[in-house]
């Protein structure tokens, strides 16, 4: 028997891909300027901790030590201190019209699918009552197209995808008519990836990554670069030409959180735990000292502390996994905002099926009344939705099957990733009670049904990935060959998680299937 991965042939050209992307790092690790394709010398502002960019402007001298912090802390997606320091540099020059640019761009958060409208039209209004008397301000013609790039974000008519599309052409415009701008490109690579609005779209990011990559290569310090050089990356397939903007990054931009812990995304998508467990520590400890600074709590239950027990559960570090779990718990028994109850209940779901401790999921219950529910959400379900799946779940592998049978009869999926769920579900309740043939069926249709959703990046969002869970029912039922096919199958979705590995191995097949890692 052998296994042929569906990403054999792109993996097999990744080596040579790699030669041709690398950025070469030791060519300038600390430049004063950078010079431009057409040989034009552009001085490089830094920020200790932030990065170092190039950014003309028409600001008074007072002004700019402020506004390149909000630009360099914008690239690195710190949107509440980018605009204190957006603001910082308005009462420095309050005629200042990049200034009013950049905070209101900290309200369009495109890759997170996040827009605060009316934020944006304050900040804009501030600065003039109209777009005609707002450009008037704008001190060049790069800064007015700058400026009315961003009047799309917030005056334009039509759904955010039609606002989104018409950014990044008026953001095309604006490269075109500076190609010598890494920050005119920058961002505009940033639009690009914007008008997926998080979505993986092969062709869309190797477009932005096609813009940024020199741009890096002529400024390794460049923190806006880095970033989107990773987000284009951030898939198990191209991954490999992403890691050496990671490893730049975290030295790039120190003093942002979300900088340590986005380099974390491809380490994740290369199965490089000790490297996630790394990332997301730094990223937890800068931002923990931030809230401090500020008055607020430490994140106990978010999105660095979220990955950070992923890489934990991947190691085999239960123990470190079950005391984030451990605070996270505590902080929802108390008063707990939205988000923090979503990470809570997958933290919760990972721990109990990453360690296959299925008694784990009543340690860290609660009253489930309590868990936040959306009938309208999209994805792999609400909180209470995660909560109920990762109960139906732990108490039909210990032999109970009602609760999933109730969640199966009465949860209408509204999504094909809750749709997947539910299927995988319906599949194990067969197999429990005895129709073995009909359960395999409906778990390889919800594998089939997870192949046709994009590549997801991070750790899986679905409880536990549709072949892995097809991998294991086949395992028990001594179908080693295909069961083998399943865990291969799931593991060039999720490279080297520990479930599937070990699945893998327990086939007896391993060797067999080329699996390395």
């Amino acid at each position: 028997m052998s296994f042929t991965s569906p990403f054999a042939h792109a993996r097999a050209l990744l080596p040579a891909l790699v030669l041709i992307g690398a950025v070469p790092l030791a060519c300038a690790q600390n430049p004063s300027s950078v010079r431009s394709m057409t040989g034009v010398d552009q001085k490089l502002v830094g920020i200790e901790g932030l990065g170092a960019i190039s950014f003309p402007n028409s600001g008074s001298a007072s002004a700019q030590e402020s506004f390149y912090r909000g630009v360099l802390l914008l690239h690195s997606f710190e949107y509440g201190s980018a605009a204190d320091a957006f603001r910082e540099a308005q009462l420095m020059d309050p005629d200042f019209a990049m200034a009013y640019w950049g905070e209101a761009m900290t309200y369009n958060h495109s890759l997170w699918a996040q827009h605060d409208g009316e934020a944006g039209k304050e900040v804009l209004e501030r600065l003039a009552p109209s777009p005609d008397a707002r450009r008037a301000k704008a001190g060049s013609d790069r800064e007015k197209r700058f400026m009315d790039a961003v009047e799309i974000l917030y005056g334009h008519d039509g759904s955010k995808t039609e606002r989104d599309d018409a950014y990044m052409q008026a953001m095309r415009s604006l490269h075109e008519a500076y190609p010598d701008d890494d920050e005119a490109t920058a961002f505009y690579a940033l639009s690009i990836l914007g008008t997926k609005n998080g979505a993986r779209d092969f062709a869309t990011y190797m477009r932005a990554a096609a813009l940024v990559l020199p741009v890096f290569e002529r400024n390794p310090n460049h923190p806006g670069a880095a970033h989107y050089i990773i987000h284009s990356f951030d898939d198990p397939i191209h991954a490999p030409l992403g890691l050496p903007a990671a490893r730049a990054y975290s030295e790039i931009a120190p003093g942002a959180a979300h900088a340590q812990h986005m380099t974390s995304h491809i380490f994740v998508a290369l199965g490089m735990w000790d490297e996630t467990v790394a990332a997301n520590i730094r990223a937890s400890d800068v931002q923990d000292t931030e809230n401090e600074k500020n008055g607020g709590r430490p994140n106990v239950c978010g999105h660095y502390s979220s990955w950070l027990q992923y890489g934990y559960l991947q190691l085999g570090e239960t123990t470190k996994a079950e005391e984030l779990m451990d605070r996270c718990y505590e902080r929802v028994k108390g008063e707990a905002r939205y988000g923090e109850w979503a990470y809570f209940t997958s933290m919760r779901a990972r721990q109990v099926v990453d360690t296959q401790d299925w008694t784990a999921a009543e340690r860290w219950s609660v009253d489930v009344d309590r868990v936040p529910d959306d009938e309208e959400v999209v994805g792999y379900g609400s909180p209470r939705q995660r909560y109920q799946i990762t109960d139906a779940l732990a108490e039909l592998q210990l032999g109970d099957d009602s609760k999933a049978k109730a969640l199966v009869a009465s949860r209408r999926p509204v999504s094909p990733g809750m749709a997947f769920q539910i299927n995988d579900l319906a599949g194990l309740i067969a197999i429990h009670n005895g129709q073995r043939d009909k359960g395999i069926e409906l778990l390889k249709q919800a594998a089939a049904a997870e192949d046709a959703l994009p590549l997801e990046y991070g750790p899986p969002e679905p409880i536990q990935p549709a072949h892995e869970v097809l991998g294991a029912a086949l395992l028990k039922l001594g179908r080693n060959a295909e069961a083998a096919d399943a865990f291969g199958r799931a593991l060039e979705r999720t490279p080297r998680r520990a479930v599937a590995a070990t699945g893998l191995r327990r086939s007896g097949l391993a060797r067999d299937t080329g699996e390395t890692r």
